[in-house]
């Protein structure tokens, strides 16, 4: 068996990149419905006087989320401190419970205790 010969193809060498010169070029000589431009640019770029009322709104709403968030914060210290207060009533409620407890126990005690004397 003998081995084929293959020939080495060999390619053309590329073109030189282009320079800025002629890329500018090209970008210029474009039309402006190009879908290169349209592609991403806004539907209805804002004016200078939108930009102003947008910043402006913005602004706006950032100070409404700011008084919103401190409004909330207040609520929330708030119902914390109601919270911690009602704890204290619960574990002193606890306290009261476990003495009376106690207290029960030592009466069913006794009571046993004399049935059995009686």
């Amino acid at each position: 068996m003998g081995s084929k010969a293959k020939k080495r193809v060999v390619l053309p060498t590329r073109p030189a990149p282009p320079t800025v010169e002629q890329i500018l070029e090209d970008v210029r000589g474009a039309p402006a419905a190009d879908p290169v431009f349209t592609a991403l640019a806004l539907e209805d770029p804002p004016g200078p006087s939108e930009r102003a009322e947008d910043g402006e709104a913005g602004r706006e709403q950032l100070y409404q989320q700011s008084r919103a968030y401190v409004a909330t914060n207040q609520r929330l210290q708030r119902a914390g401190d109601g919270l911690k207060a009602q704890c204290e009533g619960l574990q002193r409620a606890g306290a009261e419970l476990q003495v009376d407890v106690g207290h029960v126990k030592q009466v069913a005690l006794r009571g046993a205790a004399a049935a059995s004397l009686g």
